[in-house]
């Protein structure tokens, strides 16, 4: 459901912007392609699109690239691959994608302390393991301006920075839009966010360099603010309940079950997954970024 509705948006936002007859459809981080083909799959019920379509996959990594292509592989679209968005040079407006990217990107964390800002670093502890530790506060720290008490700590990524940048990019050398999705925050505030997983467990971020995936909550304003500030327009942040709800997921929801009755408990699981406050429904936000101009994109016509 999550999959389709997301390809129903950029028909529709295609759709909106006089259905070019190209253009150019963008995923970064494509994992093992499944979200691109529940995408494609909801986009056949409008053949124009797909006709329009080049795919182009941001995927630097290899045996990814090869997940992505067996999972695309009966699709009605043949991707290309690129290592990065600056590489993007195809012909069209660009229709983006990227779900659960910006919290891959790193982040520094600065704690407040009675003498003032300090940065925090990993060292070692007395016994030579790996341990966080505060430094001396590094190039490119702005204090916030929010307060923070002694001993909270402040997130700021400059590489969820330049990624909003390079998104910007892209839309102003060829128009279009991208919708970004990810866990984070409505307004900047304190808060150590940085976790570590492993077989879905949350491990201790120090206790196996390498053998666990990292992530910080995405730095929504941030990331907003700098695409403002390229000269790219933005779209008021929707939580993932609202962007999905005002899509139709419970009319999807409702078919399905229709459909697959022996499934409807099921899918009543997956739509509070989806949409409840207490699981991916508020914590998960949606933004989007376009060209400027007076494109209104489906299911940001009104603020929340």
């Amino acid at each position: 459901m999550f999959g389709e509705l997301i390809g129903l948006w950029l028909v529709e936002t295609w759709s909106r912007m006089g259905a070019p007859s190209r253009i150019q459809l963008v995923e970064v981080g494509p994992g093992d392609g499944t979200l691109m083909a529940d995408i494609l799959r909801a986009a056949r019920v409008v053949p124009a699109f797909i006709e329009a379509c080049d795919l182009t996959l941001v995927e630097p990594s290899g045996p990814l690239r090869a997940l992505q292509a067996a999972r695309l592989a009966d699709t009605a679209l043949t991707p290309r691959w690129t290592d990065s968005l600056s590489a993007i040079d195809g012909k069209g407006p660009v229709l983006l994608v990227a779900n659960e990217v910006l919290d891959c990107l790193p982040a520094r964390q600065f704690e407040r302390t009675p003498e003032g800002w300090a940065e925090r670093m990993v060292g070692l502890d007395a016994e030579g393991e790996l341990a966080f530790r505060l430094g001396p506060v590094g190039p490119g720290f702005s204090p916030p301006d929010h307060d923070a008490r002694p001993g909270q700590a402040v997130e700021q990524s400059q590489a969820q920075r330049a990624f909003a940048q390079a998104v910007a990019d892209v839309l102003k050398q060829h128009t279009g839009a991208a919708l970004l999705i990810d866990y984070g925050r409505y307004a900047p505030g304190p808060g150590d966010t940085l976790q570590a997983l492993s077989r879905h467990e949350k491990v201790d971020p120090l206790a196996a360099p390498g053998q666990a995936d990292l992530t910080q909550w995405a730095d929504f304003p941030a990331v907003l603010a700098t695409a403002q500030a390229s000269g790219v327009s933005t779209a008021p942040l929707l939580s993932q309940a609202d962007f999905l709800t005002r899509l139709g997921l419970h009319v999807r929801a409702d078919r399905l079950k229709a459909s697959q009755p022996e499934a409807a408990a099921l899918i009543d699981r997956q739509v509070q997954r989806l949409t409840a406050p207490d699981q991916m429904g508020t914590l998960f936000k949606v933004a989007a970024l376009h060209s400027p101009d007076t494109l209104t994109l489906p299911a940001f016509e009104v603020e929340p």
